[in-house]
């Protein structure tokens, strides 16, 4: 009698236990930037993977691993289509060879709510993104593009004939406006200025100043152009299918939340870097008012251009979905 309890006791305590839900397993991917994920420029990559796993915790974690250091900038999309990579923070102009539609994002007129909008060029560019084998996640970056150089410049003339670094996203305007664009890693900037390979650069706000660029730089023409950038985030877009669709759903709900506070963050930070290039001797420059417009609508006008080019059937739809 008192064997045949024991044993009811433990039907029914291996039933009961069988009849618990099985908690999944916390999945972890790992993710990398373009440029040293200490950066300046990279400073809401970090905010963006720790909302994530703040979110999901226990069911899915972001390991962000490093930047170039990992797998060269030029390659991480590529990496994140084949699976060696699941999650990059990466511009489109790296991989516009593949996907030239891409160039859409830096000509955006529309805030980052207005493109999640249904139909609007978040959904563009999901879908797009998808025959890389990419799943497009959203934004990680908002700053206006500069170009600086080594001596002061008082007409677009003078740009004619410097040699400036390049990183594919200024190949266009730059030829245009007759500079002779050099293409380099980041990392070789400093090298490059102060040896004279390079008489300039383009970049956004942040970074020269840290970089020490700015020792032989000490001009930046003050007319931003291609303010919405072209940095976004990507994963693999079978591992991103595998993951169940409540955590799918989270990732871009939190990403939507975050994207508006990333831009308020670095219109902040630009003012504050303004300041400090001020006072590091960074000189602003201007041309006339019709040099002025002439400058900021030929960065444009070339990317346009060049997307006419690359996909005629599509340019349309884009002027629409971006607000041109």
């Amino acid at each position: 009698m008192i064997r045949a309890i024991r044993l009811s006791a433990a039907f029914f305590a291996s039933a009961f236990f069988l009849a618990l839900p099985v908690s999944a397993q916390e999945v972890t991917l790992r993710a990398v930037a373009f440029i040293p994920k200490t950066h300046p420029l990279m400073a809401q990559t970090q905010v963006w993977v720790n909302e994530i796993n703040a979110a999901l915790k226990g069911k899915l974690r972001i390991n962000y691993v490093g930047g170039p250091e990992v797998i060269p900038g030029l390659q991480q999309t590529e990496a994140v289509g084949k699976g060696v990579l699941d999650i990059a923070f990466n511009p489109t102009a790296y991989y516009q060879s593949t996907f030239p539609e891409g160039g859409a994002l830096i000509l955006s007129r529309k805030s980052v709510t207005e493109e999640r909008e249904p139909g609007g060029l978040y959904d563009f560019m999901v879908k797009r993104h998808e025959r890389l084998n990419v799943q497009y996640i959203g934004r990680a970056l908002w700053s206006p593009f500069y170009l600086w150089t080594t001596t002061k410049v008082s007409s677009i003339d003078g740009l004619k004939g410097q040699k400036m670094r390049t990183s594919a996203l200024y190949d266009r305007f730059m030829t245009a406006l007759g500079i002779l664009p050099v293409t380099m890693p980041e990392s070789d900037t400093y090298t490059a200025l102060e040896g004279g390979t390079v008489t300039g650069f383009g970049w956004p706000m942040a970074g020269p100043r840290e970089r020490g660029w700015i020792k032989a730089a000490k001009y930046v023409i003050d007319l931003p152009f291609f303010a919405s950038n072209n940095i976004v985030i990507i994963m693999n877009l079978d591992k991103w299918k595998a993951l169940p669709e409540d955590v799918r759903k989270e990732i871009e709900r939190v990403t939507a939340a975050f994207e508006p506070k990333m831009v308020a963050h670095y219109r902040q930070a630009e003012a504050e870097e303004w300041a400090l290039l001020e006072k590091a001797g960074v000189t602003k420059i201007r041309f006339s008012d019709a040099e002025n417009k002439r400058y900021v609508d030929t960065a444009y006008k070339v990317e346009w251009d060049n997307l006419a080019t690359k996909l005629p059937d599509l340019v349309g739809e884009l002027r629409r979905l971006t607000g041109n």
